[in-house]
């Protein structure tokens, strides 16, 4: 199984922490968006769709929320889950490439944690393009009109149509 996170942009809508941020506006894409967790197969094809969480929310945080009680299951039946560095520290059974210490270069890491991380990238490309099949396949993905929060009912229509015209 592969876990990747995807922001899909959509119209702003009043949603404001304590603080005064705007809960649907991504810092990192400058855009207002929710945050959909996607699970595909080893060879890309997308399973599983969350229910949306504002764009703010960052991936580890929705996976905790969503997808990370049954990855944890799976873990315990020996399917494990590879992910990406944000993703780190999600628990047993993700795997995520390990993170080379500050200042060190890509050759400094031993062979084996570089093969592993190689290994680990490599095979979650398959699954990267789960998402992005979505997106670039419903027109729907790309930008939402509707209250983000439908995003995710949008994001499972997707998946159930994809499916259906393969």
């Amino acid at each position: 199984m592969i876990l990747d996170g995807t922001l899909i942009e959509s119209d702003r809508v009043a949603g404001v922490r304590e603080n005064g941020n705007d809960l649907w506006f991504s810092q990192k894409h400058k855009a207002f968006c929710g945050n959909v967790q996607f699970l595909s197969g080893p060879d890309g094809a997308p399973l599983w769709v969350s229910d949306v969480e504002p764009g703010s929310t960052p991936d580890i945080t929705a996976a905790r929320i969503h997808a990370l009680p049954a990855l944890y299951k799976a873990a315990a039946q020996g399917l494990p889950t590879l992910a990406d560095k944000g993703y780190i520290g999600a628990g047993i059974g993700i795997y995520v490439p390990v993170r080379r210490p500050k200042g060190w270069s890509e050759q400094a890491l031993h062979a084996d944690t570089h093969t592993t991380n190689t290994l680990i990238r490599d095979l979650r490309a398959l699954g990267e393009r789960a998402a992005a099949e979505l997106k670039e396949r419903w027109r729907a993905l790309k930008h939402v009109t509707l209250s983000p929060s439908r995003i995710g009912d949008i994001a499972r229509a997707a998946l159930v149509l994809n499916g259906r015209w393969k």
